[in-house]
């Protein structure tokens, strides 16, 4: 893996057989970076292309592949998911994002991604939401997702997000009806790194939003750059597995695996 201070160090450890089991990475369908009116939310005036960061896609996908498990990719409204301009670039490019550019299958499903309405959550063993600025417009606003990861949640499934994707658990709720992520340790983009990276226009902000739901929010913010920044949070107890940012993919994914061997066994 590369050295660069915003690619993963972590490597998976690649023992796991879980030929048996199923995955399924969700992303953004929304592709460009607006400003909204705070009140409508309509469109104010339409910003630059964005969409789901590759590598917080693709990273979960081969990890999952990798360990034998059926993996899927959905969208919130299926179709041709849009991708962050340049996240598959060098030097952003990783080693997962070099599969798939060599990989005609994982495009056809990107380009022809499934509809989250069509799906039933419970089929699936571990649920991983990707994460990219198109993300801050459509996975916390998503009725249907906040209703399928309740379901997933209360089924003992295995949820996790990286980075944005954490806003996909708003709106979700446990059985009682208390916010799903009430009490949860959880991690997702700091609003540090939102505010550094000059992109404040999005609608929502990870940290904000799990911290005003009540979650138990983790973050390394050492150093200057919170870009270089790195942390996974796994929450055994409610079987949560979650990234700060586009460096938490992997790791984020592969323990998302053990945890699923572990409470398999």
């Amino acid at each position: 893996m590369s050295l660069l201070p915003f690619k993963s160090k972590y490597k998976p450890s690649n023992t796991l057989d879980l030929k048996c089991c199923r995955a399924l990475v969700i992303t953004t369908s929304h592709g460009s970076l607006d400003k909204l009116d705070p009140d409508s939310g309509t469109v104010i005036k339409k910003g630059k292309p964005t969409g789901v960061y590759a590598s917080e896609m693709t990273d979960p996908y081969y990890v999952f592949l990798d360990a034998g498990m059926d993996v899927d990719i959905a969208s919130i409204q299926g179709g041709e998911i849009p991708i962050e301009p340049g996240s598959l670039n060098i030097p952003l490019r990783t080693e997962y994002d070099k599969r798939y550019i060599m990989d005609p299958l994982a495009q056809r499903k990107v380009k022809n991604s499934l509809k989250i309405d069509d799906l039933d959550f419970r089929d699936y063993d571990i649920i991983m939401m990707a994460g990219g600025w198109g993300a801050a417009y459509d996975l916390a606003q998503s009725s249907v997702l906040s209703k399928k990861v309740s379901e997933a949640y209360e089924a003992g499934k295995i949820l996790g997000g990286i980075c944005h994707g954490g806003l996909g658990f708003i709106g979700a709720v446990k059985p009682d009806g208390s916010p799903l992520v009430e009490g949860v340790k959880m991690t997702a983009v700091t609003d540090r790194q939102v505010k550094q990276l000059g992109i404040g226009l999005t609608p929502k902000h990870p940290e904000t939003e799990l911290r005003r739901e009540g979650a138990d929010f983790k973050c390394n913010s050492k150093g200057l750059v919170e870009f270089f920044n790195d942390h996974v949070e796994v929450d055994e107890q409610h079987r949560i597995v979650t990234g700060q940012n586009q460096k938490g993919g992997v790791e984020a994914s592969d323990r998302a695996l053990m945890l699923l061997h572990k409470l398999s066994a």
